[in-house]
């Protein structure tokens, strides 16, 4: 579990209120104007005890931001090596990725993706904790570590599943022990007890072959020379967590990923933002906007999708927001080889609401 603590109080911080407030009762105690009743008196002792008051909450003030300015310091810090920064390109795929916080104060959030070129193939894992904060930070790291461990290790996309369920699972645990020490396990009335996370595990092949299992998770959009598409409608397990997986898990055979197209990938705060009218964030739309532009590189598809989504929420995203995208630069020349997908020119985007 990943925990940031803020500085403890130096000694010149401590010595300045000490300061003022001698200040204060040396005045109260010592001067003899502070002793009379009149009305001039009167006006003198509030004017010396407000303008003692305001130094106080002036100081006060800086100090709490110096620390706020330190913990935000440490916490972008921390995610950083947590959610570590994508190469820009994995076995001929162009790749680009970014974050929006939900929360302000810490600077980071409880959504987590990560991409690896392995021998079975370019394995991606995106998924959104329960939350968002300092809190999800450390289910994000248990889940990210254990993904790339798994990613190496394991033949079958299955078994890299299951190996991240086991790691959530450890780690709730461990979080519900240090949490309630003297329950010997998890609370069940413990937030720990209810936390679930979606995930969606991509591999794509040589050849573009795309298999996925996806946990509860929003399906990639895929985007063609001129088309916006879900990559798959079938119907998700449930979110890892509060359900076990089934015995058996087989990785579904999705549409195949062309030379020069992409798949983006996101968490759910980017359909499910809303703007000052409760209007839903629309995601395809900004899409079809982006591949009328060519070529559509990752980084100007986050570009687009990022601005439009600040511009609806003035700012403000209710939830995380992550988007992943992985663009097909292998040789052209290959396009149309063993594919027979067609696509309609705009076909009706899934929603997950």
């Amino acid at each position: 579990m990943i925990r940031i603590k803020a500085r403890a109080p130096t000694a010149r911080g401590a010595v300045l209120p000490m300061v003022w407030g001698a200040v204060a009762v040396g005045y109260k105690f010592g001067c003899p104007l502070a002793q009379q009743d009149g009305l001039g008196a009167r006006i003198v002792s509030s004017a010396v005890f407000f303008a003692v008051g305001t130094v106080l909450i002036v100081h006060a003030r800086r100090a709490l931001l110096r620390e706020l300015r330190l913990v935000r310091r440490a916490a972008r810090a921390a995610q950083n090596v947590v959610l570590r920064p994508l190469p820009p390109r994995l076995d001929g795929l162009n790749v680009a990725a970014a974050q929006l916080s939900a929360d302000r104060g810490a600077s980071v959030g409880g959504d987590l993706y990560e991409a690896i070129a392995t021998e079975h193939g370019v394995r991606v894992v995106i998924g959104d904790v329960r939350g968002h904060g300092l809190a999800a930070l450390g289910t994000v790291a248990a889940l990210l570590g254990s993904f790339r461990e798994a990613a190496h290790d394991e033949p079958e996309l299955g078994r890299v599943l299951r190996r991240l369920d086991r790691a959530l699972a450890r780690h709730l645990r461990e979080r519900a022990r240090a949490e309630h020490p003297a329950n010997g396990g998890p609370d069940p009335d413990s937030p720990v007890a209810e936390e679930f996370v979606t995930v969606l595990l991509l591999e794509i092949d040589r050849e573009g072959g795309v298999r996925a299992l996806n946990c509860g998770h929003p399906w990639p959009y895929l985007l063609g020379a001129r088309t916006v598409e879900p990559l798959s409608r079938a119907d998700p397990l449930p979110p890892l967590g509060p359900f076990p997986l089934p015995v058996e898990l087989e990785a579904e055979a999705c549409r195949r990923l062309e030379p020069e197209e992409s798949l983006v990938l996101f968490t759910d705060g980017a359909e499910d933002a809303r703007d000052g009218q409760g209007r839903f964030f629309a995601l395809p739309d900004v899409l079809r906007e982006v591949v009328r532009e060519h070529p559509v590189s990752p980084q100007a598809v986050l570009r687009a999708v990022f601005g439009a989504l600040r511009r609806h929420t003035a700012g403000r995203p209710g939830d995380d927001v992550a988007v992943l995208v992985l663009r097909n630069g292998r040789n052209a020349a290959r396009r149309g080889c063993g594919s027979t997908r067609t696509a309609a020119a705009h076909p009706e985007p899934t929603t997950h609401r």
